[in-house]
C-alpha cells in the first residue's frame, strides 16, 4: 500500500507549497527588485501613482487633461469621478487611441493619505515605501501581491490601441516580485 501511495504522488508530480519554495539570497532579491522597480515606474503604473493630486496620462506621463484631481477617496472629485470617463463598459481599445480605458475594478488612484508615489523615487525610496504599511495603504506583502492581480494593474500589460504596454512580461514581473519577497524584500 505504501508503495502504491508513493507511486501515486510521484506520478501526479506532487507540488510544493509556498512555504516550501526555496529562499532567494539577498543579491537575487536586489536584482529582482530592479525589475519590479522598472515596472512600477513605467507610465502604466506611475500615471496613477504621481507625487501630486492630479493623475498623469499617456506614455509621456503628462498631467491629466480636464483638471482631473485625486479626490478624497482617490476616485476623483464630485462630478468628475474617474469612472465618469473610465467606466467598466467603455468601448474596447480597438475603437481608437483616444478612447478612455475602462476597468472592472473601477478606475482610481490611491487615497490622498496613502499616495504610494512611484514618480521621481529612487530605487531605495520606492522599495522602502512599498514595504511600509504606513505609506502603502496599510498593506502587508501578501495584500500588495494580491493587488498585483487586480484588473486595474493587469490592464498595464494590455492597455489598448496607441498605449505602450509594460515592457517586462507579466509572468517575469510576478516571478521577480516573488523572488524579491523570498529574499526578504531587500532594498538597494
Amino acid at each position: 500500500m505504501r508503495y502504491f501511495l508513493f507511486a501515486l504522488v510521484v506520478a501526479c508530480g506532487g507540488s510544493k507549497t509556498a512555504s516550501e519554495e526555496p529562499k532567494a539570497d539577498h543579491g537575487q532579491g536586489l536584482v529582482a527588485f530592479e525589475t519590479v522597480r522598472s515596472v512600477l515606474q513605467h507610465p502604466r503604473c506611475q500615471n496613477c501613482h504621481p507625487a501630486g493630486d492630479a493623475p498623469l496620462q499617456g506614455d509621456d506621463s503628462h498631467v491629466h487633461q480636464q483638471n482631473v484631481q485625486r479626490g478624497p477617496e482617490g476616485r476623483g472629485m464630485v462630478g468628475m469621478e474617474c469612472t465618469t470617463c473610465h467606466g467598466a463598459a467603455n468601448p474596447s481599445a480597438k475603437y481608437g487611441e483616444h478612447i478612455p480605458p475602462g476597468n472592472a475594478d473601477g478606475w482610481h488612484m490611491p487615497k490622498p493619505e496613502e499616495k504610494l508615489v512611484f514618480v521621481g523615487k529612487s530605487s531605495t525610496e520606492l522599495c522602502e515605501q512599498m514595504k511600509d504599511p504606513k505609506r502603502n495603504g496599510g498593506k502587508d506583502l501578501a495584500a500588495l501581491r494580491t493587488h498585483l492581480d487586480s484588473p486595474l494593474v493587469v490592464w498595464g500589460w494590455n492597455p489598448g490601441f496607441g498605449r505602450a504596454p509594460v515592457p517586462v512580461s507579466r509572468d517575469v514581473f510576478v516571478a521577480e516580485w516573488e523572488t524579491w519577497a523570498r529574499a526578504g524584500t531587500p532594498c538597494p
